[in-house]
């Protein structure tokens, strides 16, 4: 009792020190101390299984050992951590190692760009540089993607609660219907591509086309290959940069390294941080074709580009999981593990579940936001760290780690299940979402 006291103390002191702008700290109301793997262990002592892997920044799991020994190894020799752009061994080795481990295995070929330490720094950079390639200004997008918060992604992205919280009139994006977004008979890019080829659309060429080949914030919905390759064509007509956002869903979460390479596409520009590193350490970096790398000398910068520490955990990362095609074959098979148990859970309860999903992106959609919501909070009071997404936060998101074992996978699934069950008897809902 003394420590449950104790522990309730501290949150309350969390909450009177951090701004009201603190998110999942309210979502999970317990202090995580330790972690390892998929699981997570609050200062009590308490055990939960994590399914969120830090908004998908931890693709390899907390505090992945073969990670962890690079970068022990690397801060013991008193190496370059902080280097701006500067040159280092550890800068080079990353490069080499990603370009022949990764880009020459796919037959890809990209000049590097190292931006500030977050996504939404990745996507700030490669909307400047498609203006400053096309001299056009607009960039298309589509509805319920998300590219972060900073003005320049928010304007791009689609939520309305986001969008508004910015204070200022949002500009420089048009956005068109996704992939299915009036439902399978409707292949949105003939709309695209009418828009865009008739000179009297009142619609201005773009500098860009922004996609995610799956859209993780809004709601994990799943762009087909036809479609994407139908887009990117469309963006090479008009002559616009085709950009794929391969920040959430990049790093093998969809089972191939990259989430565009089931439709054999060669996007211009790809944008990457979350697990790009491995380890949670921030990092993030475009990859341009190289006609489309026309910067001159420092017209885009930063402090905290290409930080040292977090390029020897990324260079580690694909050492150890990508040289052979064991790794996405692993990944892709957990995944139907995942998908298949899901459909299960849902066609049990009722047919108002839907279960959406590539690899180990993987949403269950309630239909209703708040299902969702106490389904998601009893996951947690049982042991289990689980999100949402979607336009109303009405899907829940599946995201563990890509080196999940088995047994723990079928673990927190099964006290998903629990947690549903638990919900929808408490929960009014309409007949088609409880199968009563």
């Amino acid at each position: 009792m003394n420590e449950e006291i104790n522990q309730t103390c501290k949150l309350e002191l969390f909450a009177s020190l951090e701004s009201n702008v603190r998110s999942y700290s309210r979502s999970f109301p317990a202090i995580f101390s330790r972690a390892r793997g998929s699981t997570m262990l609050t200062e009590e002592g308490r055990k939960l299984i994590d399914f969120f892997s830090g908004a998908g920044a931890l693709n390899y799991g907390h505090n992945n050992q073969a990670i962890k020994e690079a970068i022990f190894e690397y801060l013991a020799s008193d190496a370059v951590v902080h280097g701006l752009d500067m040159a280092t061994p550890a800068k080079l080795q990353f490069m080499n190692t990603f370009k022949s481990a990764i880009l020459w295995e796919r037959g890809l070929d990209y000049r590097f760009q190292f931006t500030g330490p977050t996504g939404a720094n990745a996507i700030e950079a490669a909307l400047k540089l498609a203006r400053k390639a096309t001299g056009r200004q607009n960039i298309i997008s589509f509805t319920h993607g998300y590219h972060g918060m900073s003005l320049g992604a928010i304007a791009a992205s689609g939520n309305r609660f986001y969008r508004s919280a910015s204070g200022f009139s949002l500009g420089g994006a048009t956005f068109l219907p996704f992939d299915g977004y009036f439902g399978p008979a409707v292949d949105t890019s003939d709309y695209l591509r009418k828009l865009l080829t008739d000179e009297s659309s009142g619609f201005d060429r773009p500098a860009a086309i922004l996609v995610e080949t799956v859209q993780g914030e809004g709601g994990i919905n799943v762009a087909g290959e036809k479609w994407l390759r139908t887009v990117q064509a469309i963006a090479h007509e008009v002559g616009a940069l085709f950009i794929v956002d391969d920040i959430q869903m990049g790093c093998g979460r969809t089972g191939k390294f990259f989430s565009f390479e089931f439709a054999r596409l060669s996007p211009d520009v790809v944008a990457m941080s979350k697990s790009l590193s491995g380890y949670g350490l921030p990092l993030s970096m475009l990859l341009i074709k190289e006609e489309c790398d026309i910067w001159k000398p420092g017209e885009h910068t930063g402090t905290f580009r290409g930080n040292n520490l977090a390029l020897v955990a990324a260079t580690a990362a694909i050492e150890t999981y990508w040289r052979s095609p064991r790794f996405s074959q692993q990944v892709q098979q957990m995944g139907e593990v995942m998908r298949r148990r899901l459909e299960v859970i849902a066609s049990k309860y009722g047919n108002g579940f839907v279960v959406r999903g590539r690899g180990m992106a993987v949403g269950f959609d309630c239909q209703i936001a708040e299902i969702a919501a106490v389904a998601t909070r009893k996951a947690f009071e049982k042991g289990l760290v689980i999100e949402r997404c979607g336009p109303v936060d009405q899907v829940v998101k599946f995201l563990p780690a890509l080196t999940i074992d088995r047994e723990t996978m079928e673990e927190g699934l099964e006290l998903f299940d629990q947690a549903l069950a638990e919900t929808l008897r408490e929960v009014r809902t309409p007949a088609s979402c409880n199968g009563s």
